[in-house]
């Protein structure tokens, strides 16, 4: 009697499970499928049954989107601030929480205190100190030589997005670098290798999966991000969710959702094909420690 309860409460409790995954696998497909199949109808299509499919494919709302919305500036502008954001993160974070993780020095508690404190520091919170402190060192430039460099810069803005995600970054790599065995270091030292010899051949690829995790974190968050993008950007060369907000205003003020719709696929396409690219290594890195 007690077999029989117990196998149907882990009956139940699997239907419940399988049923609020599918629930929310289909509350998160929907809507997407929606925003693409919305992205190549035509616009007196948007009058009738919103869930009715596309009578063809209207390629036209793309060809708008890039052209009089200038997305495709937009997009060049997010993938090169995006990359650069990137490149600077991951050379800063993996030596410094390998070193955090793996070496004891004097300071080591009190700065792995200021990246605990670093997460936080809400990056809304302090966009407008950082645009007052690079408009003071424009002035500065101008005054010198009359060019400025800190504002509209892809360079800078990708600076400061590796800056804001350094605190998230040095943590979970640090943690990562933590569960790893001292062996390889003490065999990598007995062959001659030193501290980054041993830290970029056998350290760092050891932790690949971690490094994964991390690159898809933050490649979402600054492919996404509008607020600083929006402050540190002010002039025709913005990034790409700050186009596409201006691309919703004047066609929703324009009444033509086509467009709209394609702007938005725009954005969305290069993070889905990002996550179907890293699906295994993502699932690994969450599930695999260091010990293999």
């Amino acid at each position: 009697m007690k077999v029989s309860k117990r196998l149907s409460t882990e009956t139940l409790y699997k239907i419940f499970i399988y049923v609020a995954l599918i629930g929310l696998a289909v509350s998160i497909l929907v809507p997407v499928a929606w925003v693409f199949l919305a992205s190549i109808k035509e616009n007196e299509e948007f009058y009738g049954n919103p869930w009715a499919l596309p009578k063809g494919f209207h390629f036209q709302n793309f060809v708008e989107a890039f052209q009089e919305a200038r997305m495709g500036d937009y997009l060049l502008n997010s993938v090169i601030v995006t990359a650069l954001a990137l490149v600077v993160l991951l050379v800063v974070a993996l030596p410094a929480s390998y070193v955090l993780a793996r070496f004891d020095f004097i300071g080591r508690k009190i700065i792995h205190m200021f990246v605990k404190a670093g997460l936080f520091i809400n990056v809304s919170y302090i966009v407008v100190p950082i645009f007052l402190m690079l408009l003071d060192w424009d002035n500065l430039l101008r005054s010198m030589n009359g060019d400025a460099f800190f504002l509209n810069n892809r360079l800078v803005l990708a600076i400061v997005y590796a800056a804001t995600s350094l605190p998230f970054t040095i943590y979970l790599l640090m943690s990562y670098f933590q569960t790893l065995p001292s062996d390889f270091e003490e065999a990598a030292g007995i062959d001659g290798a030193g501290y980054f010899r041993t830290m970029i051949s056998i350290m760092i690829p050891m932790a690949l999966p971690s490094i994964v995790i991390v690159i898809l974190f933050n490649f979402l968050a600054f492919w996404n991000e509008y607020i600083i993008a929006l402050t540190l950007m002010p002039s025709e060369n913005k990034t790409l969710t700050v186009g596409l907000m201006n691309l919703l205003s004047a066609e929703r003020a324009a009444v033509n959702y086509g467009p709209m719709y394609a702007g938005m696929v725009i954005v969305m396409l290069p993070t889905l094909i990002l996550y179907i690219i890293v699906q295994k290594r993502l699932t690994k890195g969450m599930t695999v420690g260091g010990v293999k």
